[in-house]
């Protein structure tokens, strides 16, 4: 007797991979999980395809959600919070409330929340002191590369 997946498996799977990403948070996982998922409304609407055939359509389901989210959905090659763009916080001017030097993260503080905070950790090319103003460069992350004010 062969063993026999049920849609509602591949659906169960799916989500407990989509769970598996709060505990392991690489935002990979969850595209095998809507994989999953996938599988599991084509099982409900063409019920009796091999377990060949349902791991053949998991695993390309998997690798184009994956290939589309890296590839198409995920362009913010200048990572910045949601509906927001870098290049709005370029030039902004802050006030360094701890000491930046090349390999030691500082602390830039703004009049105004830039990118939606009013302090951001801060990296510089320099050693630039604290009580410093600084201008924003580039967004780098969660970092703003700053230089100081001249």
């Amino acid at each position: 007797m062969a063993f026999e997946l049920a849609w509602w498996h591949w659906v169960v799977l799916g989500i407990v991979l989509m769970l598996g990403e709060l505990a392991i948070p690489a935002f990979f996982i969850i595209w095998f999980g809507l994989g999953g998922v996938f599988v599991g409304l084509v099982m409900l609407l063409a019920p009796g395809l091999s377990l060949t055939v349902q791991i053949l359509l998991w695993t390309a389901a998997s690798v184009a959600l994956t290939v589309l989210w890296f590839r198409v959905f995920r362009r913010d090659h200048h990572k910045t919070h949601v509906g927001q763009t870098s290049g709005g916080a370029i030039g902004e001017i802050g006030l360094l409330t701890r000491a930046v030097a090349p390999y030691e993260p500082g602390q830039v503080r703004f009049q105004k929340p830039v990118l939606g905070a009013e302090q951001w950790a801060c990296r510089a090319d320099a050693q630039i002191a604290a009580g410093e103003r600084v201008k924003v460069v580039s967004v780098e992350g969660s970092y703003v590369q700053v230089a100081k004010l001249h």
